[in-house]
Parts: structure tokens; sequence; C-alpha cells
């Protein structure tokens, strides 16, 4: 899968601190010196040592783990030398103390940035009254949370995050933290948003659709980086941009760090890459250059645009290098002029091989019903197996992995034949929340797709005018000022491509977008047989980065032969 996209630009004329921590220590220690004091006067060696033990806890602020370490040793030696009624009294009386220091531990000890060692490396469902039993989760944890583990349950982790959510995740969810992890869900939510803000206004064409919301985001946030003023605002609302600037530039370079780090032993390549095409001779400010080089990975080439069709060629060139040649011609003839001074590209590549893939033989001709009465015939993968599968507001659910998990195909299908029109008309991103909410590891699925392969182009201008970007193309009103030293560019042309082909071994998939700017002038019953999904009519489909929740690419296929 391959998308690439462009802008032409052309010119115009509190954290807990020390104290507070040594005194939920000494507190948390004190309860537990009470604990001890009720062995009276049994002089174990291991009683002996309680005060060295608590005293170095004290210092350490480890007391509550060191309790956890030495109660089981001295509960162990209980009623030595006792009557069994004593005994029995003495086991209660501490336990109660066990308790009331347990209760005391969970109510004030706040970890420190140095103790969350642990991160939630994909989007994970949690659980507050125990494991899983089959339940519904009581809520999800974001890709990059950071927890402290509280225990440690087999398969099951009770884990607290910094919010203070105490709930139980899988364990295969929780790694150690390894440096600086960045909370990327205020991006990958307003990406989100904005994939189906723009799903919303592409639907009303005709066919099969296909973009990738992730390519045209970094290319419009390399541009973003450069606005000021009502351009910066418009551009902020309808991106759902809604952090300040550097913290986003922040965030959406750890964003593309998942995009830029894949392992082809995992069976998946994903790849982002970034350039700016400048006009020989034309200032950039250096700040400007300085975030888009060390935020995007963008260097700035040089490229005489009053020899439009040697540079069209060039950056279509890098493009469908960055593509692996999937997307050819991003920038068609006549779209750049001399007057061009900028032009902004991002590329995306993907590649993933079905967790599982379908066997061959078992793809087969058969209908595939365009409307309720027309049908066309059409290849038609079959496979029965495990999948994560739901069914919600007479819709069915399917999820199909790639290669290690961390990237999977959703595919959202109407019960009906022709219900597609009202798929599309609730197609949010709450919605979609509750939707996956209804989704469940099902040990068997019947599944029937199309294999099938499109390629989607689009001029997006006039489409992101009406969505609320007015004053980037307006060459009296733009005011990309962080850019140059004055008001002299405006955005011309957003272009973006994309193309998919899905098959029996899995996906691949690319997209591209150039910006171009010029002078101014509810829960799921298990059902009783196995559950089938049969894919023979319009559906939606999406590619989701499942470490983060991002939509790297979405559409719709209406023919899978177009």
């Amino acid at each position: 899968m391959r998308v690439p996209s462009a802008c032409v630009l052309s010119s115009t004329s509190g954290h807990q601190s020390e104290k507070d921590s040594d005194e939920v220590a000494n507190n948390n220690a004190d309860d537990l010196m009470a604990f001890l004091s009720g062995f009276g006067d049994r002089q174990w060696d291991l009683v002996l040592c309680q005060s060295q033990v608590l005293g170095l806890a004290r210092k350490t602020g480890w007391a509550m783990r060191s309790c956890l370490v030495i109660l089981p040793m001295i509960v162990m030696c209980l009623g030595c030398n006792r009557a069994e009624e004593a005994r029995q009294k003495a086991v209660q009386k501490n336990l109660k103390q066990i308790q009331l220091a347990l209760k005391n531990y969970h109510q004030t000890y706040q970890p420190s940035d140095s103790e969350l060692l642990q991160v939630i490396t994909a989007e994970t469902e949690y659980y507050t009254t125990g494991p899983q039993q089959g339940r519904p989760p009581d809520g999800m944890f974001p890709a990059g949370t950071t927890v402290n583990v509280v225990e440690e349950s087999g398969s099951y982790m009770l884990v607290k995050s910094e919010s203070g959510i105490e709930a139980y995740v899988a364990a295969d969810a929780v790694r150690k933290q390894e440096g600086a992890t960045m909370d990327v869900s205020g991006i990958v939510e307003g990406g989100n948003r904005f994939a189906f803000d723009l799903y919303q206004e592409l639907r009303s064409e005709e066919g099969n659709l296909f973009f990738s919301p992730g390519s045209i985001s970094t290319a419009l946030a390399m541009t973003f980086a450069g606005a000021a003023g009502e351009t910066e605002a418009e551009m902020a609302k309808t991106l759902h941009f809604q952090m300040p600037k550097d913290q986003l530039q922040d965030g959406m370079h750890v964003l593309q760090a998942y995009w830029t780090t894949s392992d082809k032993q995992k069976g998946i390549r994903l790849n982002l890459a970034n350039r700016l095409w400048g006009n020989e001779g034309y200032e950039f400010l250096p700040e400007f250059l300085a975030v888009t080089r060390e935020k995007y990975g963008a260097e700035l080439a040089r490229l005489d645009f009053a020899r439009t069709e040697d540079a069209r060629q060039t950056i279509n060139g890098w493009v469908e290098a960055q593509t692996e040649d999937k997307i050819a011609e991003l920038l068609p003839a006549g779209v750049l002029s001399a007057d061009t001074k900028l032009v902004l590209t991002n590329a995306v590549y993907f590649h993933g091989n079905w967790s599982d893939p379908f066997k061959k033989d078992r793809t087969k001709e058969d209908d595939f019903h365009l409307t309720a009465t027309d049908r066309i015939q059409a290849p038609m993968m079959h496979r029965w197996d495990e999948f994560r599968y739901g069914t919600v507001d007479d819709l069915q659910i399917l999820e199909l992995p790639y290669g290690d998990g961390s990237l999977s195909m959703v595919v959202l299908l109407p019960k009906q034949i022709d219900g597609l029109p009202d798929l599309e008309s609730r197609l949010t991103l709450q919605n979609l929340k509750r939707w996956m909410a209804s989704v469940r590891h099902e040990d068997e699925v019947r599944v029937c797709l199309p294999k099938f392969r499109t390629t989607s182009q689009y001029q997006m201008a006039d489409t992101l005018k009406t969505m609320g970007m007015e004053s980037a193309f307006d060459a009296n009103a733009a005011d990309f000022s962080g850019m140059t030293s004055g008001r002299d560019l405006f955005i011309s042309e957003v272009i973006h491509r994309a193309f998919v082909d899905v098959n029996e071994e899995g996906t691949e998939a690319a997209a591209a977008t150039g910006i171009i700017m010029e002078p101014t002038s509810a829960p799921f019953e298990e059902p009783k047989e196995p559950p089938v999904f049969r894919a023979d009519h319009p559906f939606v489909f999406m590619i989701r980065d499942n470490r983060n929740g991002a939509i790297v690419f979405l559409g719709r296929i209406t023919n899978p032969l177009e």
C-alpha cells in the first residue's frame, strides 16, 4: 500500500515532592511496625531484623515493597510456641494490620517519574474488578500510557496509570519503558477525527474510495509549522490540532517513529518519508527548516521551477522510489509553474502479510452484490479461523491482523446489501470506538473476503476550503509568515494519490500527498454456530496501527474489480 501527498505553495505579493514521599513511606512503615509488634516476645532472628529493614526502608522510600517481601516469611512462622486459640487471634489481628497498611499504600502512594517504568505498547483493554472472564472491558488504555505494576498475575498484570486508574491488563501488553515516551493519544484522536471528516466530504464521489489520512495530516502538519494568525487558527480547527504548536511537532515526530521502524521479519513494512522542494534563490526562515528537518526528517532540496517539467519529474521520481514504484505520477502536468516557490511531499508505503494467509486454492469466483439488484463475479478468498469479530447496529466488524499484530485491517460490513450509505452517514470516531468495543476473540469465524486492487487520486484544495481552511488558499489572506520573512506564500493545491492491493498473502498500500505553494496576488453474545462474515457487498475498511490507534489508511470497496 502506498500513499503520497504533496502541498504546493507559491509566493504572494507536578509531581509529588521528596518530602511528601518520605512522609508516605514513614506512615506505611509505622503501619508495618504496628503489625510486627503483634508478635510479642517471639525473638526470632527474622523479627529482630525488623528495625534494620525498616530503617533502610524509611531512607529509601520502599517500606511497603519491603513489607510485601517479608510478610510471607513471617506469617509462615506463626504458631511456633503458642496455643491454637492465641495463634488464631494473632493471625486475625495481624491480617487487619496488613489490610490497613495496604489501604494506606493504595490511597497515598504516588509513584515518581522514575518509578513509572512500564509502558502500554498497544491500545489495550483493561478490567477494574479482575482479569477478563468473558465480559466487556471497563475501558481502554491508549498505546504509550505509562503505568506502575502493582501486581503480576500470570497472563495478567494489575497496573496503576498516571491518571490513577488501577486495573488488570494483559501482561504481554506491558513492557519496560526505555527512555521518555510521549503520549500521542491526543494527536491520534485528532488525526482520526480529521480522517472521518474528510471521508464525509469525499464519499459523495462514485466508486471505490481510498486515501491515507496519515499522509495528508503529515504533509499539512509540515505546512502548519509555518502558518500564523488566522491561517494557523483555521488549519488547527480543520485538522483537529488541539495543542501548542511545539508540542504538536514533538508528537508528530514520535508518531512517525512508529511508521519508520518496521521489521521485515515481523511481516510488516511501514515506511514514511518527507521532503521539501524549494525554488532556487528563494529564502526560507532557518527556524522553519529546522522544524521540518528535525521533526519530520524533511530535508530541503533546491529546484528551478522555471523548468517546470524537469522539476515535476524530479519530484515524481522521488515519490515513485519511496512508494516502491506504486505511485508514479503524483504531480500531473500543469500543476507547477514558474511562480511555484515550495512543494512539500509526504509518501507512505505499507506492505503487510496476513498473520495467517488465505489459501490460494480456496479462492473462487463468486457473486459480489453491487446493489440489491446488480451483481458481478469476483474472486472471493475463504478462510475459517480464529479472528477478532463483533456485531452491533446492523453491522459486522472483522479484524485481520498483519505480521506480529501491530497493524491490522478492520472491515466494517453492513448486514444489508444496500446498507453502505447508512453506515457511511454514521461513520464517526465516537461510533467507531463503540463498534470496536463489541469486538471479541472468536475461536472460529467463517470469512469470505474479495481480492481487490484500486487507485485513487484527489486534488483537495476545494475540499479543504469547504472543511474550513479558507485563508490558506487565498492569495490575499494567507499567512505563512513562519516560513519566510513576509506574507508572500499561499497554498495553490493539495494533491493526494493512494494505491491498495489486497490478496491471499496480505496487503500492499501506498499514498503520497503534495502541497504546492505559489505567490499571492453494546456487548456481543457469542452465537451457537460460528459467525459468518461474508463481504460480498460494499463495505468500509481501514488499516489501523494497534500500537496507538492511528488510522493510517481508510476507504471503501463498492466494486472489487475496479
